[in-house]
């Protein structure tokens, strides 16, 4: 993921004749930008508790961002930069799909719990997003195609998986991902709602056990 362009380094707040001007750290703003959309929203979130949060004044947010619309384009790729390795590296490393599910499903109860335990919003800034349904279309398909990926990742291991002998080719390979990642979905949703690690593990251990009995020839 790439940032939209060259970051400007200055604030607005001062003319440039009357005192220095005063400069931020668009990182760090970034960063409070994703935390507030993550945890209230698009549409709740106004410019006033952006600006707030991220110590800027609004000029100055649209110059380096743009527009709210674009600012939440760009904590979504902060946030996918951020934390996608926490939840997808084991997957990814895994040496069987079982296996990748496995670490795939302990990962998330890890990542979505550890968020609320360092003071960052609960569950998946992706999967909770209802920016779609609040009337902005383009920011609805990037949620979408970030969902997307997610499956259309489950479903090329689980595909590997067949070549290499490990599932049976008779199986419902489409559902068996959807399954995977409805199951993922729903660990956001409970992390938010206040679940355990252990509360979220036990839940995985549970997906496996239904795995096993799916997969089962």
């Amino acid at each position: 993921m790439q940032n939209s362009g060259p970051a400007p380094s200055n604030d607005d707040a001062a003319p440039r004749g009357r005192g220095r001007p005063r400069t931020f750290d668009r990182e760090a703003a970034l960063t409070a930008a994703m935390h507030l959309f993550w945890r209230k929203g698009f549409a709740a979130t106004s410019i006033s508790e952006l600006t707030a949060a991220m110590g800027i004044g609004s000029p100055s947010l649209y110059a380096a961002f743009g527009s709210k619309e674009a600012l939440y384009a760009e904590a979504l790729r902060h946030y996918g930069e951020r934390y996608e390795a926490r939840v997808w590296g084991r997957f990814a490393a895994a040496p069987t799909a079982r296996a990748a599910v496995e670490a795939l499903l302990m990962s998330s109860a890890a990542a979505l719990t550890e968020a609320g335990a360092t003071g960052e919003p609960r569950g998946c800034m992706v999967t909770l997003s209802t920016v779609g349904g609040e009337g902005q279309a383009e920011l609805g398909a990037c949620v979408r195609a970030a969902r997307a990926r997610g499956l259309e990742a489950v479903t090329v291991r689980l595909g590997r998986a067949v070549a290499e002998g490990e599932l049976s080719p008779a199986l419902d390979l489409p559902a068996l991902a959807r399954f995977v990642m409805t199951v993922q979905g729903g660990l956001s949703l409970q992390a938010r709602d206040g679940a355990s690690r252990a509360e979220l593990e036990a839940v995985a251990r549970l997906a496996m056990a239904g795995w096993d009995a799916q997969v089962r020839r």
